[in-house]
């Protein structure tokens, strides 16, 4: 890979999480404060990016794949979402916030297959060079929240915005990435491609389909720190919730730098099982801290992003690479999205608003019960986990451990 084109990539990656945390991160405290929407209510509307990432493996297999360059496809979604998310931030009614941000979502949640997908056909060895790439979108996210924060625009549509105009931005510079043409020629569309059934093929291996079930678990739990911890935090009094949530992203920074060290001494089941444990314990750290004497817990938990995020989606989309034949490989990128990012999510974020709900004291919540909730699930989710899925390489021979 050429300097020019992982400068390209990187800045790529920089604008698509930008773009994402803008808007996702405050979301919930400004549907709750501003809009005074219920639990369930913020739950379902974080759900929209679960419905579209469960539609997007059939888009990316079927379109991606077969008829159009990489790029250009970017640019189009992008560009349009940014008027779609531009248009949510005018409405107020639940029906109108879900229904205009189900749309943006699924113009967005195909891209971050496709962004992936095009940065791994310009590189040589993905597990060495994806991370170093993937790292800048950790950045964006970072200044993106840090923005936000600063400037107190937590409660307020601002943020959707500002995601909106960069958004536009994206799609257009998505025109001056490298040319990647479509990896299948373009054939007649069977039902066979509709139901996304080449990639499902390799749940056939044993190992493969424990990791695709124990993804889909994990996930569950996991939607209340996306959905919740920002209005969580807001609501115990921290000041500049979504700058100091920030500080995940920067561990993230660090853990994302040091995954080939990991990866090597670890291999894959290693580095997915020390995710799921970080995520258990960031869930205990909310449930039992606070925002007095106890608030190491809360930057504790924050700080434990790094690991959580790193340790799990990215080794999970590296290991997905590696084992999909380069035909698949964007389909199958696509069924990890569904698994993750659409099934496990949508459960997560009906499940989390329902125990939100369930929660509430007075004019707040009882935050120590409900983080008791993912924290249980996750870990009951590790230890089958940890019994059942098998790798039979050893870390050394993970994506050639030697030459890292």
């Amino acid at each position: 890979m050429t300097p020019a084109t992982r400068l390209k990539l990187s800045a790529m990656m920089f604008l698509q999480f930008f773009v994402w945390g803008a808007w996702s991160v405050p979301l919930g405290t400004y549907l709750g404060e501003s809009l005074a929407f219920q639990g369930q209510q913020i739950g379902l509307v974080f759900g929209t990016t679960a419905v579209a990432a469960m539609i997007s493996p059939f888009f990316v297999g079927m379109v991606a794949d077969r008829y159009f360059a990489t790029e250009k496809l970017l640019a189009v979604l992008h560009v349009v979402g940014g008027a779609l998310l531009f248009f949510t931030s005018t409405r107020s009614s639940f029906p109108f916030v879900y229904a205009s941000l189900l749309f943006y979502a699924l113009c967005y949640m195909p891209t971050l297959a496709l962004t992936n997908s095009l940065s791994f056909r310009q590189m040589d060895n993905p597990a060495r060079e994806f991370p170093a790439i993937r790292v800048l979108g950790s950045i964006g996210w970072i200044v993106a929240g840090l923005v936000v924060g600063f400037l107190r625009l937590e409660d307020t549509a601002r943020p959707m915005q500002i995601a909106a105009v960069a958004s536009v931005g994206l799609g257009l510079y998505c025109l001056l990435l490298p040319h990647t043409p479509p990896a299948k020629t373009a054939t007649r569309v069977t039902v066979r491609d509709v139901l996304g059934l080449d990639a499902l093929r390799l749940l056939r291996e044993p190992s493969f389909a424990v990791f695709v079930g124990g993804s889909l678990l994990v996930c569950i739990p996991l939607q209340f720190y996306y959905a919740f911890a920002n209005p969580f935090l807001n609501e115990i009094g921290v000041v500049n919730a979504a700058g100091k949530m920030t500080l995940g992203q920067m561990s993230e920074i660090g853990f994302m730098l040091a995954m080939p060290f990991f990866f090597r001494r670890l291999g894959v089941k290693g580095m997915l099982l020390v995710g799921m444990a970080a995520w258990v314990s960031r869930y205990l750290l909310f449930a039992w801290g606070d925002n007095a004497g106890l608030v190491w817990m809360l930057y504790g938990g924050i700080l434990l992003h790094g690991i959580c995020y790193d340790f799990f989606f990215v080794t999970g989309q590296i290991y997905v690479d590696e084992k999909a034949p380069p035909d698949l490989r964007a389909a199958a990128q696509g069924l990890i999205a569904f698994v993750t990012l659409g099934v496990g999510m949508f459960i997560g974020s009906w499940l989390s608003g329902l125990v939100v709900d369930l929660y509430v004291e007075g004019a707040g919540h009882a935050w120590n019960r409900i983080w008791f909730m993912p924290a249980l699930w996750a870990a009951a989710v590790m230890v089958l986990f940890a019994l059942f899925f098998r790798d039979r390489r050893t870390p050394d021979s993970v994506s050639g451990g030697a030459a890292y």
